[in-house]
């Protein structure tokens, strides 16, 4: 019963070495493959990482809009608060509501110009 067990398991030279070829090449892809897929998880890290610090630069930018925008409300009420006259409330308004639609359009610029910096990064990676 040995001897049948041990010529089942009989396998040419030529079988062999083409079987021994194949599992080398597997182990070739595999390993391409494995490289392939770190370098994707890699790629994938930074476009995460900059995205992230793309984002926190931006919400820096708008917060210290905000804080300059209420400083000049604050400002605005100090002034309101020693106007004597009618005519000086008026005048006070108007040059707080100019001064504040250019704020507001530049921080919007500026706003936008960085977000698309940042969509414009993302795309390259």
């Amino acid at each position: 019963m040995a001897k049948e067990d041990s010529a089942r398991f009989d396998i040419s030279a030529d079988m062999r070495a083409l079987a021994e070829k194949s599992v080398e090449q597997a182990k070739q892809a595999f390993d391409i493959f494995i490289s392939a897929a770190q370098h994707a998880v890699s790629t994938a890290e930074i476009q995460a990482a900059s995205a992230q610090a793309g984002v926190r630069e931006v919400g820096e930018l708008a917060m210290s809009f905000a804080e300059r925008n209420i400083a000049s409300s604050f400002e605005f009420v100090q002034k309101l608060l020693q106007a004597r006259e009618p005519k000086d409330v008026m005048a006070l308004h108007s040059e707080y509501v100019n001064t504040q639609v250019a704020a507001l359009t530049d921080q919007a610029k500026e706003l936008s110009k960085r977000a698309t910096k940042m969509s414009g990064q993302r795309t390259q990676h």
